[in-house]
């Protein structure tokens, strides 16, 4: 898609006060915010899920995988699909896939439909994720769009590192169907905000899955989506199992793990934030920092985390480096096809969740075969996969958008 698709033209499009666009900027924020929290929920949640449904905590983990999997084909098809339609009526649409998606999580009376529950998750995040990050040019200034699109970013990199222990704590007080039950209703307010903030947006160009591909020609989106691929892989194969390894290593209460995952969601915001002033200036230099420190930390966490408190310094670094991941990496990506902006932000959503779906994957296989602590080791070895990468191939000169 041409630049000027992704910036220019609001042909069609009601003028709007700046404060209804930044509040429909705001809407839009709080989806990325619900679908990530959606994709990420299980996480915390994964003992108590295998418990009741009677799965290992390996199964339990494909949860995770199939939403992930399901995001993964769903981002880049939806926009080509959905081309022509108006944005404010498809982002209403997927929401309502997510509603429905997390209220039968909650229902669920057995294993399989809760995996057909997590496939209407991984549409309705796939599709949102991919559309939500070429509205701001839309509802905004053209002075205000760099920051209207960090808000909307910062949906995902919040719910990256909070939604997890937020879905932990939930699952604590009441049960983990009470934490998919509250997020399903989260979705529908979201609904309701973006049905009533947003103004009408209809298709501008259409865009077609050719046009998508093509970008794999680009050697600095090849990179990029190569590092994306290695960390985002290496951190759930290990992530998606951190309760079960701190139960086993720090020998933690449920209650505690919630405490440590709310410091490393405290962590990943302060990340997010200083990746994303990084990323601007270096993207490469950012992805080499949080890379080396992501890989040194996840491997010592079987090492060092014997105690509470030294389990809680490893998830604050492990939390503030991999915060600025999401940013850093959308950085790269959209520098380097910045007149294609929306179709590379598909890939990215693309390997991005394909990546969680195998991280989780992999690590379910570590955990079964290899004992819970098999994870780390592996998370750690492609953070540094992802570091080498990085170093040797070929990146933007700038991170400016």
């Amino acid at each position: 898609m041409a630049q000027t698709e992704e910036i220019a033209d609001t042909t069609g499009v009601p003028e709007r006060s700046a404060i209804r666009g930044w509040l429909g900027v705001a809407a839009v924020a709080s989806a990325t915010f619900t679908v990530v929290t959606s994709e990420m929920l299980p996480v915390g949640l994964l003992t108590p899920i295998g418990d009741v449904l009677k799965v290992t905590e390996g199964t339990a983990g494909l949860t995770l995988t199939i939403t992930g999997l399901v995001g993964a084909v769903s981002a880049p098809l939806l926009i080509p699909l959905l081309g022509r339609f108006d944005r404010r009526t498809v982002l209403c649409a997927l929401m309502a896939v997510l509603t429905v998606g997390n209220l039968l999580a909650a229902w669920t009376p057995n294993f399989a439909v809760m995996v057909a529950a997590r496939v209407l998750v991984g549409i309705g995040m796939g599709g949102v994720w991919a559309i939500a990050a070429g509205l701001a040019v839309r509802l905004v200034p053209p002075k205000s769009i760099g920051s209207a699109t960090s808000l909307i970013f910062s949906g995902i990199a919040v719910a990256s590192v909070l939604g997890v222990p937020a879905g932990t704590y939930i699952g604590e007080l009441a049960d983990w169907r009470t934490a998919f039950g509250t997020v399903g209703a989260l979705a529908l307010v979201v609904l309701v905000a973006l049905a009533v903030l947003l103004p009408r947006l209809p298709a501008e160009q259409e865009v077609r899955l050719s046009g998508v591909m093509r970008l794999f020609g680009e050697e600095r989106v090849r990179t990029g989506l190569a590092v994306v691929a290695l960390l985002v892989t290496g951190h759930f194969a290990a992530y998606t199992y951190v309760r079960p390894v701190l139960e086993e290593v720090s020998g933690a209460s449920a209650g505690m793990i919630g405490t440590l995952l709310l410091v490393y969601g405290v962590a990943g915001v302060a990340g997010n934030f200083a990746a994303g002033a990084g990323a601007g200036r270096s993207p490469r230099s950012t992805l080499l920092v949080i890379s080396a420190v992501l890989a040194a930390t996840v491997a010592l966490v079987p090492v060092l985390g014997g105690s509470v408190l030294t389990a809680g310094v490893l998830l604050a670094v492990w939390g503030l480096s991999y915060g600025g991941v999401s940013v850093s990496t959308q950085t790269w990506l959209l520098a380097s096809a910045p007149e294609a902006r929306e179709a590379a932000s598909s890939l990215f959503v693309g390997v991005f969740n394909g990546a969680i779906a195998l991280g989780a994957l992999v690590g379910g296989l570590a955990a079964d075969g290899a004992g819970v602590t098999a994870v780390m080791w592996l998370g750690g070895g492609l953070a540094v996969a992802a570091l080498a990468v990085t170093a040797l191939g070929k990146a933007p000169s700038s991170g400016r958008l």
